[in-house]
């Protein structure tokens, strides 16, 4: 009888630790989620001595998100945005390429609205580097006109559908304007200072819990 006892007393202490184990591991796993999104749209390029133009847009960013609540949480990681576009200024006609890596700090929700549905959303500010950028002009091609950091802010809403517990895909809007202006470089073939404003993408979005 005594050893029965001890038996199950051993069994439920070992139950008891299995769970707050496995309980710690879900807490612990359900902390973070990598948020994966892109799409496709447009934006205007303004510029302070030259015409504004239109910008054709393939953008995506990898996100890793730290939920702080069960519904809200902070998000960082590295976003990608390859612009084009034709326009023109003082020196003649062209067409405008530049790929620009964007830095994120953003605030992120995440509401169930159905079984295996929810909202996604996040809003905050980034800064960009200009990785590459090209004119090409009716005579010559010409490279790294403008360069340097400038910031923004940038807005994002998804509905996700969860195919399993640790992955979801859905459809997202993304919004993003610049907020400080990019210079070109020495005055070079040009002078001017531009941004990008009312940028809007839509296409889809990865979510993977880790």
């Amino acid at each position: 009888m005594k050893k029965l006892n001890v038996m199950m007393l051993a069994l439920t202490l070992f139950a008891v630790i299995g769970m707050q184990a496995q309980e710690d591991m879900e807490t612990k796993t359900s902390k973070f989620n990598i948020m994966a999104f892109g799409g496709i749209g447009y934006g205007i390029m303004d510029n302070d001595n030259a015409p504004n133009y239109n910008m054709n847009s393939n953008t995506g960013d990898l996100l890793l998100n730290y939920r702080v609540h069960s519904k809200f949480g902070v998000a960082t990681g590295v976003g990608f945005n390859q612009l084009s576009g034709n326009g023109f200024n003082t020196v003649g006609n062209f067409y405008h390429e530049r790929l620009l890596v964007r830095i994120p700090l953003l605030f992120t929700f995440d509401r169930q609205v159905a079984d295996k549905f929810s909202i996604v959303g996040h809003f905050g500010p980034y800064a960009q580097n200009v990785f590459k950028d090209e004119y090409s002009f009716n005579a010559a091609t010409i490279e790294d006109i403008y360069d340097g950091w400038n910031f923004g802010f940038q807005v994002g809403l998804g509905f996700v559908y969860q195919i399993e517990p640790h992955f979801g895909i859905g459809i997202n809007y993304t919004g993003q304007s610049d907020f400080t202006k990019l210079e070109t470089r020495n005055n070079q073939v040009f002078g001017d200072e531009q941004k990008l404003k009312n940028l809007n993408t839509f296409g889809l979005i990865l979510q993977f819990n880790l």
